[in-house]
């Protein structure tokens, strides 16, 4: 075998203290936050004079991570188009399983979340939504049905 584990995923944001409300919302906590610079990032990203700021926010059950990336050297990159559909290639959502669909968007929402299409029901397993978050990222949301 050669995985163990998922280790974490990471968002680079704009604005780091937004991202980290956003997820605190969600109802994920800060596990740690460091500057991060020096030869050895410079030589794993390859790119020189790297300069950013990392929170590790951790999901309730202890299971997942998030690492918020913020950088101060070198400025941020865009990408086009700088929202992407749903559709795009690439990284398509980071999905959370909550407790309440309707609570959890109300209360992202209240903090820069927007919701996507609409809350759906899939059938009489899962009501799902997909909100978009800090930097542009899709979170999904599903609320197990009984």
């Amino acid at each position: 075998m050669s995985i163990k584990k998922l280790d974490h995923v990471s968002v680079v944001v704009e604005e780091l203290e937004s991202a980290i409300a956003f997820f605190t919302e969600l109802g994920m906590t800060i596990e740690g936050k460091a500057p991060i610079e020096g030869a050895w990032v410079d030589r794993v990203n390859g790119i020189e004079n790297i300069q950013v700021d990392i929170v590790m926010m951790r999901t309730p059950d202890g299971n997942g991570r998030l690492e918020l990336t913020k950088f101060r050297n070198p400025k941020l990159v865009a990408i086009e188009p700088a929202v992407a559909p749903p559709n795009a290639l690439g990284l398509r959502s980071i999905m959370f399983s909550v407790d309440s669909v309707d609570d959890t968007v109300a209360r992202l929402q209240s903090k820069g979340g927007e919701l996507i299409g609409e809350v759906v029901r899939y059938g009489e397993k899962y009501k799902l939504c997909y909100m978009r978050g800090p930097a542009n990222i899709i979170v999904a949301l599903a609320e197990e049905l009984s």
